[in-house]
């Protein structure tokens, strides 16, 4: 059983339709959409921003150097992705991880380094993932996961993780800091929407692919606006576990959950499933 936000994977913004669908899936490099997904995803964002803040407190590298160090890393782990044949959680997720860090020092280095309004960033941000998106569906004809199974395909969807995480880091600091709602409001404010977009689609017919890539966006500022309440200062609105304790945590928990969905195989989508899906 999955719990994607939708049971017919390809939906309206794929023209190619089950059987194309059927004959791709030993290729496809992206997970099943599953409960493991949502839950690592979410995990990795709280990561990407706990990570981001320890390493640019810690490493001594200053902010753009970390951002470059980062970078650099995220460069070598998707070149190992790339040359992978099928999706593997123990590379893909990573990956995510690191593409977490890397899109939040990117928002923090245009708000902290060249004193960019978030406000700014925020449209910047949305105008650009809209760009990719536009281009992707030209070229591709589908924005759907499930055809991740092309150079130019697995391209585009990393790009769009990249502004989707740079997006989510802009626009969760712009409601947490300028709304003054605090860390645990904003969390629950994300939460509230990204359960709005799940009405959306299964009561209201959103469309599948829409639905899962505003949901993905969304999560973003969620597991930052967690791994903010969790790791900042009493004083400041958090619980005070610090950046150090708030990343091991998560990365301990998302390292154990690729271990065992790597053994499991339990996100790797079958022939029988996708024939349920588009029956």
């Amino acid at each position: 059983m999955t719990y994607e936000l939708s049971d017919t994977p390809e939906a309206s913004l794929d023209a190619n339709g089950p059987a194309r669908h059927a004959r791709r899936l030993g290729w496809n490099k992206v997970p099943e959409v599953t409960v493991y997904f949502w839950i690592i995803k979410v995990l990795c964002t709280t990561v990407g921003e706990t990570a981001a803040d320890l390493l640019n407190e810690k490493a001594g590298l200053g902010l753009t150097g970390v951002s470059a160090l980062m970078s650099a890393l995220l460069a070598a782990v998707l070149v190992v992705q790339f040359r992978t044949a099928t999706y593997r959680a123990g590379v893909y997720w990573p990956a995510v991880a690191l593409i977490s860090v890397v899109g939040t020092l990117i928002s923090d280095n245009l708000t902290d380094n060249m004193g960019v309004p978030l406000e700014t960033s925020t449209t910047v941000f949305a105008i650009v993932l809209a760009v990719v998106f536009v281009v992707w569906y030209r070229r591709e004809r589908t924005l759907s996961i499930h055809s991740i199974d092309t150079r130019s395909r697995e391209s585009f969807y990393w790009l769009a993780v990249l502004f989707t995480f740079a997006l989510g880091t802009a626009a969760g600091d712009l409601v947490s800091e300028r709304m003054d709602l605090g860390y645990w409001l904003s969390a629950v404010l994300f939460a509230l929407a990204i359960a709005a977009v799940g009405v959306a689609h299964f009561a209201l017919g959103l469309d599948a692919v829409w639905s899962f890539w505003i949901a993905y966006i969304l999560t973003r500022p969620l597991g930052a606006s967690i791994g903010d309440y969790l790791s900042q200062p009493t004083g400041d609105g958090g619980l005070g576990c610090g950046t150090v304790v708030t990343s091991v945590l998560f990365l301990a928990v998302i390292l154990g959950l690729v271990v065992y969905l790597s053994i499991t195989r339990k996100d790797v989508a079958d022939r029988a499933s996708v024939t349920r899906q588009t029956a």
